[in-house]
């Protein structure tokens, strides 16, 4: 069983601090952040939003609802979310490749995971097939992204290039392509095609670890 954080000087945070946080519960880790003593506040959290999901879903009008959570408490929580996404993103002069669907989950879930509105993204890829840029082509509504071809290829031919890769999340979870994901999939292949930018693949992302490859589904 997990440690409970017990008191200032609790369990957890000694952990935390000997580098063993694998052995500290979601809960008591939230609870921490917070300052909390008794450990309940972050039972009461993570029971109403679960890891992974339902936590990066979390703002701080949902935070200062807890009672003993204002919004310093709100806030470093928060900024703890946000660092977390952040550890996880490329950094330094090291290209990142996209070969497979799994690579375009690797860079853009930690980003894309939690929101409430459907994030369209292209990956400029060089001809080894480096990320050369991420284009954020458009933010939708809860159900649907807007997409214009034009804005996509404008910035992948100011990098030169040579192939995208697009990505969206569904904010249902369900990573499951629909009809218009389908069709404007093809719209940018033939897009794509005339410009001499081939579309490798569009990867949907959902919940968790879920996603879904159009191309690997025969989709394009």
């Amino acid at each position: 069983m997990a440690p409970r954080l017990v008191g200032v000087q609790g369990s957890a945070r000694d952990l935390v601090l000997f580098g063993q946080c694998g052995a500290v519960s979601d809960a008591a880790l939230v609870s921490l952040v917070l300052g909390d003593c008794t450990g309940a506040l972050g039972e009461g959290i993570i029971a109403r939003h679960p890891v992974p999901d339902g936590i990066w879903r979390l703002s701080a009008d949902d935070l200062v609802c807890f009672d003993g959570v204002g919004p310093a408490a709100a806030a470093r929580l928060l900024g703890s979310l946000e660092l977390g996404r952040r550890s996880v993103l490329p950094r330094g002069a090291v290209k990142p490749v996209v070969t497979r669907p799994e690579d375009v989950v690797r860079l853009c879930a930690p980003q894309l995971r939690g929101s409430d509105r459907e994030h369209f993204w292209a990956l400029a890829l060089n001809t080894k097939n480096q990320l050369l840029r991420t284009i954020e082509v458009s933010v939708g509504s809860l159900n649907a992204s807007i997409v214009h071809p034009r804005e996509l290829f404008k910035e992948a031919v100011k990098v030169s290039a040579a192939s995208v890769v697009v990505v969206h999340n569904h904010p249902s979870g369900d990573p499951t392509p629909s009809g218009a994901d389908i069709q404007l999939t093809r719209r940018l292949v033939k897009a794509g095609d005339v410009l001499g930018i081939e579309v490798l693949d569009h990867v949907i992302v959902g919940e968790g670890d879920g996603h879904a490859s159009l191309r690997d589904l025969g989709l394009m």
